[in-house]
């Protein structure tokens, strides 16, 4: 819990401070980079990490995670100028693609899918806590001390983390056969992912999509990319093993996570745009709309577990996407003139479904891997949902701009953005109905998780050298 809540307050704590960061350090074109320098570390590394988990132990992995935290913290606190801010936010994120998936899978190992009906509920709190108190933390640090303290703040909380992590965690998956680490098909994993996510997230924006630099970055990302394919069918301990993707329930799990993506950044983009430049409220209250999200999310998922206990994964899985579906349709009814709270309460049905899709999704995916390969499996659905982030990004950014014109500060203005709006609301309502079909082609019930997490474990064992 301490090792997400860094991660959790990082995800938040920065956008309330971003204009005065801007002002003081200058630069003020590179501030997008602050968010997206440290998305791309940690979407990229993320996959790698919940690899190496299963080859090196998850109790080394998560240290360095929480090293590298703490290294960028450092970094980005005492930046002199934008320039090095933006590297220690990138330090960071690859600090953050190491806890978030070793973390989950951690809790995979140490506790049942009974126990885990409880833990969650813990762990859904911290994001809970920190979509409220990051926020609040960041305006009251730049307004009042120094935004740089809003990076000073993770320091004693790493140590205190790290300190736990080494004293007290007994690690429970242990290394009985060292594997090699497959490099060359880690670098090609890492430079593919990175090109890739970096021409959706600047296509569209600060380049053209048709341009020579969005062409050259995407036409590069499918080379390396295509490359890493031919590489893992080659190698025998592929960084990244893509055959669990034909596993039903780990294929799913992952195609639920990248809608989930799509659908968690369209909101989280274009709600308080809709509450600002339509029905022209400020950032505080429009923050408040999209909190009502971030709100639903925790508090569902932390009773999702006492739901699939009695129902199973699937059925949880459809209920749960059977509110994002509502609440994405009812997102088509805001008009001109609709109050703010029901923008409000319309995201929370959408984030309370997406709590009972998510949470379950993933942890049926975990249940129906060996330890072996459930950092893996884990790595692969997070990375699965940053793809699906940054195809939001692209896709509803190309429908944005399509339909308005961008004012200076670079959010779109002008008589057409309510059309915009409802072009965007109706391509993430037809977003949330493929989520509700990805979570019909979940397995059943438990059963065929339990069975196949008990055949890889045979097979794991029959491979283990005599005592």
């Amino acid at each position: 819990m301490l090792s997400t809540a860094l991660v959790a307050l990082d995800a938040t704590i920065i956008a309330t401070a971003s204009s005065t960061i801007a002002r003081e350090l200058g630069r003020f074109d590179q501030l997008p980079w602050l968010f997206s320098t440290y998305l791309l570390a940690q979407a990229v590394s993320t996959p790698v990490y919940g690899r190496l988990a299963d080859i090196v132990g998850r109790k080394r992995l998560m240290l360095v995670g929480i090293g590298l935290f703490f290294a960028g913290s450092v970094l980005a606190g005492a930046a002199p100028t934008m320039g090095v801010l933006i590297a220690g936010r990138a330090v960071q994120g690859l600090g953050a693609g190491a806890v978030m998936p070793v973390s989950m899978t951690i809790t995979s190992d140490l506790y049942t899918l009974e126990e885990r009906a409880k833990t969650q509920g813990y762990l859904a709190s911290v994001w809970g806590i920190s979509s409220v108190v990051g926020p609040t933390l960041g305006g009251v640090f730049s307004q009042f001390v120094s935004w740089r303290w809003i990076f000073w703040v993770n320091l004693p909380l790493a140590v205190l983390a790290a300190l736990m992590l080494a004293l007290r965690y007994k690690e429970s998956h242990q290394v009985t056969r060292r594997e090699p680490i497959d490099y060359p098909g880690a670098a090609l994993l890492t430079a593919g992912s990175t090109l890739l996510l970096l021409g959706l997230l600047q296509g569209g924006t600060r380049w053209a999509w048709v341009s020579a630099p969005t062409i050259t970055v995407l036409a590069t990302a499918v080379v390396l990319l295509v490359a890493f394919l031919a590489h893992s069918r080659r190698t025998r301990h592929p960084i990244v093993d893509l055959a669990v993707l034909r596993r039903r329930v780990v294929g799913a799990s992952a195609t639920v996570s990248l809608l989930v993506g799509v659908v968690v950044v369209g909101l989280s983009t274009y709600v308080p745009i809709y509450a600002q430049e339509v029905l022209g409220f400020g950032a505080l209250l429009a923050g408040f709309a999209l909190a009502a999200l971030t709100l639903g999310w925790p508090i569902s998922a932390a009773n999702a577990g006492r739901l699939y206990l009695r129902i199973g994964f699937r059925l949880t899985a459809v209920i749960g996407s059977s509110l994002v579906v509502v609440g994405s349709l009812l997102m088509l009814l805001l008009a001109g003139a609709t109050p703010l709270v029901l923008a409000g309460v319309f995201c929370f049905v959408v984030g309370a479904g997406m709590g009972l899709t998510a949470v379950p999704t993933l942890i049926a995916a975990q249940a129906s891997a060996g330890a072996t390969e459930r950092g893996a499996v884990t790595g692969t659905n997070m990375f699965a949902r940053s793809i699906g982030s940054a195809l939001g990004v692209a896709v509803l950014g190309a429908i944005v701009n399509a339909n308005t014109t961008l004012g200076p500060d670079g959010t779109p203005h002008g008589p057409g953005i309510l059309p915009a709006m409802h072009l965007v609301f109706g391509a993430l309502a037809v977003v949330a109905v493929l989520l509700f079909v990805s979570t019909t082609l979940m397995p059943p019930d438990r059963q065929e998780a339990a069975e196949r997490r008990a055949r890889v474990e045979a097979e794991a064992s029959s491979l283990e050298p005599a005592a």
